[in-house]
């Protein structure tokens, strides 16, 4: 708990972190921790993604008939209560109608969001479109592996900063400005 005295009002306080979450999330000896979170959900990620990719239902002839197919579905769970009203509105509006560009965001962002994991490139993005993605389906009703997928991205999206440590992140992250510096032990 911090408490402010009356000169410390309006001035910015600092609260430090606790020395393990300073450790996982900023130190780059935890690094090896996230390499193996990071290249399993890549890999999970890449696969499903080529997985579409490669199939008619989603980026060939007839894209979108799996995104209809699934959405109607989801728009089914709905009438049972299992979805959400608001989100089977939006599936219903807005997915469906569009099917076949949501199939090819979907297909493709798979793939994306997988290379950029196994990479090491801009692993906090590539985390979080992860999960926004697993959201999505758990909203949509669809359980499977999406709350482990999302709990590994809300952990990578924490450690951005050290999570692309072994990767190109160690490398891109610093022409993008990200403020690393190096402190060496005493």
């Amino acid at each position: 708990m911090v408490k402010l005295s009356n000169e410390g009002r309006g001035k910015e306080v600092i609260i430090e972190e606790n020395p393990l979450s300073r450790w996982l999330f900023t130190n780059t000896t935890s690094a090896w921790i996230w390499l193996v979170l990071r290249l399993y959900l890549g890999y999970t990620w890449l696969m499903a993604g080529i997985g579409k990719v490669t199939s008619d239902a989603w980026t060939g002839e007839n894209a979108g008939a799996a995104v209809k197919g699934f959405m109607g579905g989801a728009i089914a769970l709905a009438e049972e209560g299992d979805v959400a009203g608001w989100y089977a509105w939006f599936l219903e509006n807005l997915v469906i109608p569009n099917a076949v560009v949501f199939s090819y965001m979907v297909a493709w962002g798979e793939v994306l969001i997988g290379l950029g994991l196994i990479v090491g490139l801009l692993t906090g993005i590539a985390a979080f479109f992860g999960a926004m993605m697993n959201m999505s389906f758990l909203l949509a009703g669809t359980v499977s592996s999406n709350p482990v997928m999302f709990v590994i991205a809300m952990f990578l999206i924490m450690a951005w900063k050290v999570a692309g440590w072994y990767g190109l992140d160690r490398f891109a992250l610093p022409r993008l400005g990200t403020p690393w510096t190096i402190k060496r032990k005493k």
